[in-house]
């Protein structure tokens, strides 16, 4: 990937670059070498959301130049979508829950000090968004094509 990516700031058909990281041989002969940049744009971008809805970025290439040639492409859609965070919740909900605690303990004594730890933990996990995902240049995606593609290969 040459681009940048983020499910919080890319929005759909944001242009997507990135070159090939090895080349492709038929017969022993290199029909496209590494290097050769593809193109194409995002299709898909979701922020985290608070409750459910993992972060997403989808994106695919229609555009591949080969020795100054621009070849049209298709390629199946590349997905990234962000890790749960299951152990993070655990945590917000634990610290929610105990500041409601104490809370709901100085209001309403033991039995608001029950009410307030669950209202405090439920609280602070859906106060929180998940994470986001990101596809930083660099990253090695790999892509498949949906379509045969046809590459004059100078002879030598």
């Amino acid at each position: 990937m040459l681009s940048t990516l983020a499910s919080n700031k890319s929005k759909v058909e944001d242009p997507v670059k990135g070159s090939l990281a090895k080349p492709v041989t038929v017969s022993g002969f290199t029909a496209i070498p590494s290097g050769a940049q593809i193109s194409g744009n995002v299709t898909a971008a979701e922020e985290s959301g608070r409750v459910k809805g993992k972060a997403t970025i989808a994106f695919r290439f229609n555009r591949l130049v080969v020795r100054d040639e621009a070849i049209p492409i298709q390629t199946a859609q590349v997905t990234r979508v962000a890790a749960q965070d299951t152990a993070g919740d655990v945590k917000k909900g634990g610290l929610g829950a105990g500041a409601g605690a104490i809370v709901g303990g100085v209001i309403g004594g033991g039995k608001g000090a029950a009410i307030g730890a669950v209202a405090g933990g439920a609280g602070a996990v859906l106060g929180t968004k998940g994470k986001e995902v990101q596809v930083e240049p660099g990253t090695v995606v790999s892509v498949l094509l949906q379509e045969p593609v046809t590459v004059q290969v100078p002879i030598r």
